[in-house]
């Protein structure tokens, strides 16, 4: 455990080169992220030390690597903690991988206690190849976060605690970095404070946000605003991540706005700043994304700008982890010995296909299942639910989010309050951060900057009065402006172009690619539940009782229509109902068509839900947040789900 920056990749370059000229076989180092590869690969070359790797964005290339490992070509090789689990690599790469490998580096270690547990269950397998590994092959762990917490839960879960494992621990202070918390009441004002203070910020940055929405808005909102910044997620495409790395290398952006998808090892020693806007769930997360600014400069700017909308994102995706256990139950019913994939299974269970996908690995890896070509088969071997355990996790997670509540509200230094948190025993007041001297950034927005994020004349509460008239013009033309980024209702939802997968096993003959001629159109919504605007309202109104819709919703929603661009105007209105909010839609549907002055043609309702064969969720199991509201039927055949009223 080193700091960022401090080295601790050539620890595992010049011990490669040693084991090598030694005779002994590659490397092995299992890394989270596509960028730290790539940044990984560029640092072995300059060492003198030949590094390849096997992802996903790569797949054209495998086999040639696989030839390159085979015959002593490759030094070092770089896989994903996933790639342990892929069928192809796992039973024809792996085994002789295992017992030819030099040395097993597990890098950014602390992700097998942050993610091994639920949202990347992959990092479980690395102790069955760990207890795999030829006696006397060295491993090592490293990382730059890991508290004496984190240290126990990575030493157990790989399976070391009867080795004793040598612990290393450095100071974890870093002299350039000036910590500040600029506090701000509301979105449009921490957008606006950020088109307006981003050119002041040194160099060249990183501004994080918690969501991939909020990512791309911004990204657009600077743009707009004349920042040259570009947008850097887990969905952005890789040819387009590699362009966006080299410009800010290269210094032809101002910023990346990014999520954690690019964190971890990602190396610009002259990074001058790193922005968050939204708070992560825990100072170690933090921590670690702040360490990407101020390696090779005296100065560098670290500011968080939190939201009150933080932590309904931190519980979204705390509902994500482990399902409860009669879900867990569901799923093994449903497995045999003939394999079912993914998409066949989630037609069977009342999961989302994101946890279903974790749970299963999460089984998979615990061995009551076994990923096989074609999906997914029961072993038949007992598997106990550990309830204790998940508990155990729920728990350290919430102490990790009030922790990061007490750095934002805390008036002592602020790099101290964070080495505290990961067990830095040397740790000390900086005299750096905006506590310890005088605050680096005042709260004041420019009005202009602040105008251009915020719609001026939004009314929320307002109920809209029935129209005479056609969908109203004004609220067309305001659609246009570029001032309401973060006001504007109206995210375009695009088609399906292939029928789900497993129609079949719901009584419905549809399969591949849907006709052209049977495409749906474009669709609208408000909004996004992790939107930087509208997100906090839509999480507001689906979290709250059946009532009818709130007037600015309401209006939304005609600023919505009035904007779409009809290539033909409707001409009704069909309300699609809901188990839990069924008042609520019909008060919607009905207003629509009353202002727009279409037929309201009725409401199709879900019917009774059929009687299972195996058990359901308990009541108040599913998750909240955005896969959670959308309606989701698992009834035996399509055409029996809904009926007309």
């Amino acid at each position: 455990m080193q700091r960022t920056g401090w080295g601790k990749s050539a620890v595992y370059f010049v011990a490669t080169a040693l084991l090598r000229a030694d005779g002994a076989g590659p490397t092995v180092i299992v890394s989270p992220l596509l960028a730290l590869m790539r940044n990984q690969i560029d640092a072995a070359a300059r060492a003198g030390i030949r590094a390849a790797t096997v992802n996903s964005a790569n797949t054209s290339g495998w086999e040639q690597t696989y030839a390159a490992v085979a015959a002593g070509e490759v030094d070092v090789l770089l896989v994903s903690p996933e790639r342990l689990n892929n069928p192809d690599f796992r039973d024809r790469v792996l085994p002789q991988l295992t017992a030819t490998a030099g040395m097993l580096v597990v890098d950014e270690a602390h992700c097998v206690s942050d993610w091994g547990h639920d949202f990347r269950p992959d990092y479980r397998r690395l102790r069955t190849l760990i207890s795999e590994l030829p006696a006397g092959i060295p491993v090592l762990a490293t990382t730059a976060t890991a508290n004496d917490r984190v240290v126990v839960d990575v030493t157990e879960q790989l399976g070391l605690g009867s080795g004793e494992p040598l612990v290393l621990r450095g100071s974890l202070d870093r002299e350039s970095l000036r910590l500040s918390v600029v506090r701000l009441a509301t979105p449009a004002q921490r957008l606006g404070w950020l088109a307006d203070h981003l050119d002041a910020l040194p160099g060249a940055g990183i501004v994080y946000t918690l969501t991939i929405a909020a990512a791309e808005e911004v990204a657009d909102f600077l743009r707009e605003r004349g920042h040259p910044v570009a947008s850097y997620t887990g969905k952005t495409d890789p040819a387009e991540r590699l362009a966006a790395e080299s410009d800010l290398l290269e210094n032809r952006v101002k910023a990346l706005v990014a999520t954690s998808a690019l964190g971890m090892g990602f190396d610009k020693p002259d990074l001058g700043f790193v922005v968050h806007l939204g708070a992560p769930a825990s100072p170690v997360a933090y921590y670690q994304q702040i360490g990407r600014a101020g390696r090779a400069v005296q100065r560098a700017e670290v500011v968080l700008l939190p939201g009150r909308e933080d932590r309904d994102i931190w519980a979204y995706f705390a509902s994500l982890a482990f399902p409860p256990e009669p879900l867990v139950r569901q799923t093994l019913g449903v497995l045999g010995e003939d394999a079912l994939s993914t998409a066949a299974v989630e037609t069977r269970v009342d999961l989302s296909r994101t946890r279903l996908e974790m749970l299963l690995k999460v089984l998979d890896s615990d061995g009551a299942v076994r990923r096989v070509k074609g999906g997914w088969v029961a072993t038949g071997q007992e598997w106990v639910y550990d309830r204790e355990r998940h508990q155990r996790i729920a728990e350290a997670r919430r102490a990790e989010q009030q922790a990061m509540l007490d750095y934002i509200d805390g008036t002592g230094c602020r790099m101290q309050f964070l080495r505290r948190q990961l067990d830095d025993p040397a740790a000390e007041r900086c005299g750096r951060c905006d506590t310890c001297a005088t605050p680096a950034w005042s709260t004041d927005v420019d009005a202009g900057a602040a105008a251009a994020a915020q719609e001026s004349d939004q009314q929320a509460g307002v109920e809209v009065a029935p129209r005479k008239a056609r969908w109203p013009q004004r609220a067309s033309a305001e659609l246009g402006r570029p001032a309401d980024r973060i006001s504007r209702p109206g995210v375009e939802v695009a088609p399906r172009k292939q029928w789900p997968s497993g129609m079949a096993e719901l009584g419905v003959a549809a399969s591949g690619r849907i006709p052209a001629g049977e495409l749906a159109a474009p669709g609208r919504v408000i909004g996004r539940l992790s939107d930087i605007g509208w997100g906090n309202r839509l999480r507001e109104l689906v979290g709250g009782d059946d009532a009818p819709v709130p007037g600015d919703v309401l209006d939304a929603c005609v600023r919505v229509l009035a904007g779409w661009g009809w290539a033909e105007r409707p001409v009704g209105v069909v309300g699609i109902g809901s188990r839990t909010r069924p008042h609520q839609l019909d008060h919607l549907a009905r207003r629509i068509s009353e202002i727009g002055r279409l037929p309201h043609l009725g409401t199709l309702t879900p019917a009774a839900r059929a009687p299972r064969s195996t058990p359901t969720a308990p009541s108040g199991s599913r998750p909240s947040g955005p896969r959670s509201s959308r309606p989701r039927s698992r009834c035996p055949t399509a055409r029996s789900c809904w009926s007309t009223t």
